[in-house]
């Protein structure tokens, strides 16, 4: 048992709850008291939290995270996804190196106050091992696409490795598997029907899919099946309270009219949408029908950060842009977005997402000395508009802390860049070659 005594908490409770001094009790992985004042000296030893601020754990609902690796690479390149990405997945992306990716990915999540990660790439049992090790809670993602992947070339093939990731972690505290359709031209209908069969018999664990994601989308779906791209994933019955839909950048009223019946949850890109080019999401919309939405990075690749406090300024801009009004999304919401509405798009707002009684002890601790945060007028403001990744001093993940005055515990962080950095020598490498061949076919 521990007590963390003397903070500032925002519970994020039904009633966002605040305690302008209070403590919270923790025994093992659980919260099991909180009060305000003077914490009591019968629960167990006290750590003074000298004030700061404690609040949920925040929650990353939509990433692929050894996506770190590629991090700045061809930034202002249109076509970088194919002359690029692909071809260097293709090439160099091994088991070993998805680890080497998402050990750095781990790091920068701890650094930036995220203890949940919803993530969809390959090899997803070396990012399974990875979370285990650094004591992250996640969602690991086996993708399915019918272009060529680095961990499987066929259908069947990655159904087998979803299946074998399912039984790895079926019994996991922190981490549980998922299907992860690419996106339904990526997939198709058969291979979406069968991510459902697989679904109805593991209801428990989520389905991630990209959905009106691109333009391209759109057209696929008009052109293939006359209709969009949200009623072909309807037509398939992939369209569940499972499934964490990534983007939704181009749904028309009549898909979210759809995605509200069928109860599916959202995953907001807003900077990375922002630096792809592509308009703002109808989030207000969607949340202004009851849709779960919580605010995601997507992969460093496409928004380069993977703390959530780089996607708070674009996501609640773009939505006072579109709707002409400095009052749509307030700060508050966006908290409860990254907290214990981002719990919910995973189906966990059960027992993570906000402090209360019986949860589990997934916090973390906020120094409020910088000059940049002061005056506090609204808590929720400074958290959106002023707070940075390097404000959050400690990470606890089911009692554990996986960081402490900025140092985090579980990492070898010099060995994670060094391991990080030879994988960037030869994507560089590779890179020469690419361009060379492309000049070559040019002349």
């Amino acid at each position: 048992m521990s007590v963390l005594a003397n903070a500032r908490i925002l519970t994020i409770d039904g009633q966002m709850s605040e305690i302008e001094c209070g403590w919270i009790a923790i025994e093992n992985d659980i919260i099991t008291a909180m009060g305000v004042g003077d914490a009591p000296i019968d629960r167990g030893p006290i750590e003074d939290m000298q004030g700061d601020l404690i609040m949920p754990g925040m929650v990353n609902p939509h990433c692929h995270m050894p996506m770190a690796l590629f991090r700045g690479l061809a930034e202002d390149v249109d076509n970088r996804l194919f002359r690029y990405i692909l071809p260097l997945e293709r090439a160099l992306v091994t088991a070993d190196v998805v680890e080497v990716g998402a050990r750095l990915a781990a790091l920068e999540l701890i650094r930036g106050g995220v203890t949940t990660i919803a993530d969809m790439y390959y090899f997803e049992d070396r990012i399974g091992a990875v979370l285990d090790q650094v004591g992250l809670r996640g969602i690991i993602g086996q993708t399915l696409a019918n272009f060529a992947t680095p961990d499987h070339s066929t259908f069947d093939e990655g159904f087998e490795r979803l299946n074998a990731l399912t039984d790895m972690f079926a019994d996991h505290p922190r981490i549980d598997a998922s299907a992860a359709p690419h996106a339904p031209y990526s997939t198709g209908l058969e291979i979406m029907e069968r991510v459902v069969e697989w679904s109805a018999d593991h209801p428990a664990l989520p389905v991630q899919m990209h959905l009106a994601e691109t333009e391209a989308e759109l057209e696929w779906a008009q052109k293939t099946h006359a209709c969009t791209t949200v009623e072909v994933a309807d037509r398939a019955g992939i369209l569940t309270p499972s499934l964490v839909a990534a983007h939704v950048v181009y749904p028309t009223d009549a898909d979210i009219d759809l995605l509200a019946a069928r109860s599916v949850n959202v995953a907001y890109n807003a900077r990375s949408n922002g630096k792809a080019g592509r308009p703002i999401a109808p989030i207000t919309a969607l949340r202004d029908r009851g849709i779960n939405v919580g605010i995601a990075t997507d992969g460093p690749m496409s928004g380069n950060t993977l703390d959530l406090f780089s996607q708070f300024g674009p996501a609640a801009m773009f939505q006072k842009i579109a709707g002409n009004s400095r009052a749509i999304l307030p700060c508050s919401d966006l908290i409860r977005m990254a907290t214990i509405e981002g719990a919910a798009t995973l189906g966990k707002a059960d027992h993570i997402g906000s402090l209360e009684i019986g949860k589990q002890a997934d916090l973390i601790r906020i120094s409020l000395d910088d000059p940049r945060l002061h005056p506090i007028y609204d808590i929720y403001s400074m958290l959106i508009f002023a707070t940075l990744p390097s404000d959050v001093v400690a990470t606890m993940v089911a009692g554990k802390w996986l960081m402490q005055d900025r140092k985090v515990q579980t990492i070898d962080t010099d060995k994670t860049l060094s391991d990080a950095l030879q994988v960037a020598r030869k994507f560089k490498a590779k890179i020469v070659e690419i361009n060379k061949l492309a000049q070559d076919q040019m002349e």
